[in-house]
């Protein structure tokens, strides 16, 4: 087994972050002194900010082929799943709603594909919005496509910017998301909101630790973990706010710790 560099064991874990939007060409406007036209990736920069302000190092993760994840999980700490378009309902048996928004299957195979690996191997994941669904398809749950169709109570696609919130959640306050959010010491009053499908039938070994006052779930984990969580909201966005400050604090503590092991591991099997 490789040992881990001293910046993974001490300092700066390697967290992998998965791509966000794989844009077809048609759809990408380069400037005139920019590369030829071609399909690219996008993924939002406030992950990476809320990952490297948190003390970690984060790694995009472009699509990638069945065999390249598991050389990949052996070099990381940690993985955050981001946020994105919604999730094909073939995952998990159903079939398309009339307003399902556009689909990138790609992009499902491969987020789908590392998150289930990475579970199995006990890697710290923090999920957000979209990650937070497929985690929980990955656990055998399924989703609502559209959510309208449960409630009209909260517009779960906030049109303010996503600094700021726009409606309230309520925590378990014995989660884990609780105390990774600072337990007693920090409050979460309110979140943002961009996601139209939302988790229905929740996954196998996973509970849920928030709602929104209309019943939506905004947050998932795994107690029996040390990390594994995730959230509805945009909280890479909110890490201006003490909650989700220490949330990303807590994921990359957890990500060291890991790394930690990892070599701690590593040294017991060489001697």
């Amino acid at each position: 087994m490789k040992l881990r560099s001293l910046a993974s064991r001490e300092h700066r874990p390697l967290i992998g972050v998965t791509t966000s939007e794989v844009r077809p060409k048609e759809r990408v406007h380069p400037v005139p002194e920019g590369e030829p036209i071609g399909k690219e990736m996008a993924l939002g920069i406030t992950y990476l900010k809320a990952i490297e302000d948190a003390g970690g190092l984060p790694l995009v993760m472009p699509p990638l082929a069945e065999e390249a994840i598991e050389p990949l999980l052996d070099r990381l700490d940690g993985i955050c799943l981001s946020g994105g378009p919604d999730l094909d309902p073939a995952l998990y048996e159903a079939k398309p709603h009339p307003e399902l928004g556009p689909i990138e299957p790609e992009l499902d195979r491969f987020e789908l594909a590392i998150a289930a690996r990475a579970d199995a191997r006990e890697i710290p994941i923090l999920a957000i919005c979209r990650g937070t669904q497929a985690l929980n398809i990955v656990r055998g749950g399924a989703l609502h496509q559209h959510l309208p169709d449960i409630s009209t109570e909260i517009g779960h696609r906030q049109t303010i910017a996503s600094t700021e919130a726009s409606h309230p959640v309520e925590v378990d306050p014995d989660s884990l998301l609780a105390e990774a959010i600072g337990g007693t010491e920090v409050d979460l009053d309110d979140v943002n909101s961009f996601h139209h499908q939302a988790i229905d039938r929740l996954g196998d070994g996973l509970r849920i630790s928030a709602r929104a006052p209309d019943g939506t779930v905004e947050a998932i984990e795994d107690p029996s973990r040390r990390f594994l969580i995730g959230v509805q909201w945009h909280a890479e966005t909110l890490t201006h706010r003490p909650a989700e400050a220490e949330l990303f604090r807590r994921f990359v503590d957890a990500c060291r710790d890991d790394g930690a092991e990892y070599e701690r591991a590593a040294k017991r099997e060489v001697a």
